[in-house]
């Protein structure tokens, strides 16, 4: 394994059966360990419990949570309410988990970096921060809908790439060393 490639193959055929003209467009993407570094897509810009349809089932629960700068609101009779997350500050695992899933909410921004203990959370603003930390996933969203995730286990990014694809998120790209950027917060 020393390189990394993407390939989309299009299929074309036509079923006999039916007449009908098929097209199949295969995306097939291989990575070279060294080079993935997160994903990137858009999520809808609308009142809904959006960070847990991304995040609950993946991340570790009992990770310790950075709450950065952000505006994020929770949603009360169909309008913005206080907010999700009112101060920069640390969560434990269930806390962030049961804030998440309680309520609707409206996303604008969002700065949520994951630690696995609560002594090493810390600010983490560039990629090589992130790697040289205990940090092992990072949440940023800007303008309502688009999300960039860090993670430092890739099996993580395959998972947050096949529930972006099954939640119908658009223009789903894995960040590599090519196309990312490098500082780490909104």
């Amino acid at each position: 394994m020393k390189g990394g490639f993407f390939v989309t193959i299009i299929v074309e055929f036509i079923d006999l059966n039916k007449g009908e003209h098929i097209i199949i467009d295969i995306e097939l993407i291989y990575f070279r360990r060294g080079k993935m570094r997160g994903l990137t897509f858009e999520i809808p810009n609308e009142y809904a419990q959006l960070l847990s349809d991304i995040l609950v089932g993946i991340i570790d629960p009992s990770w310790y949570w950075r709450v950065g700068e952000g505006e994020s609101y929770l949603v009360k009779n169909n309008t913005l309410d206080s907010e999700l997350f009112p101060s920069i500050d640390t969560m434990d695992g269930q806390s962030f988990i049961n804030k998440i899933t309680a309520d609707k909410y409206y996303l604008i921004s969002a700065d949520l970096k994951a630690f696995p203990n609560q002594k090493e959370v810390k600010q983490v603003l560039w990629y090589e921060d992130f790697l040289n930390s205990e940090c092992q996933f990072i949440f940023l969203l800007i303008d309502c809908s688009y999300v960039s995730i860090f993670a430092k286990n890739l099996q993580m990014i395959d998972q947050f790439y096949e529930r972006a694809v099954a939640n119908g998120y658009k223009n789903i790209k894995f960040i590599i060393n090519e196309n990312d950027h490098t500082y780490l917060t909104v």
